[in-house]
């Protein structure tokens, strides 16, 4: 059964931080590339961050420098650390494999006041 539950979200100021976090069944984390999106309202789901089974990272211009992007195998977690937030981080937040399979989680609000 595929299942990502994601959590960790908030209300946060601008400048602040969050750590998310996605628990993920085996059969959609074991070894397969991990994703972080967003979705803020009105507008299409991005991608955010990515991490390999081998943990090379990427990430999104938007965010570099100032989210970090982990996962624990024996957890099938993965993780995501933004500091330094701003306004326009507020979105819905959602983690999958990258690329992402059709079936996604209910995702964690992330709401930065400036």
């Amino acid at each position: 059964q595929v299942q990502l539950v994601e959590s960790g979200g908030g209300l946060v100021q601008a400048g602040g931080s969050l750590s998310l976090s996605c628990a993920a069944s085996g059969s959609i984390f074991s070894g397969n590339v991990m994703g972080w999106y967003r979705q803020a309202p009105g507008n299409q789901r991005d991608w955010v961050a990515g991490i390999t089974a081998g943990r090379n990272v990427s990430y999104a211009h938007s965010v570099k420098g100032r989210f970090s992007i982990s996962r624990d195998d024996t957890r099938n977690m993965v993780f995501l650390q933004m500091n330094s937030l701003e306004p326009d981080d507020t979105a819905v937040y959602f983690c999958n494999q990258l690329p992402p399979l059709p079936t996604w989680g209910q995702g964690t609000q992330v709401t930065v006041s400036s």
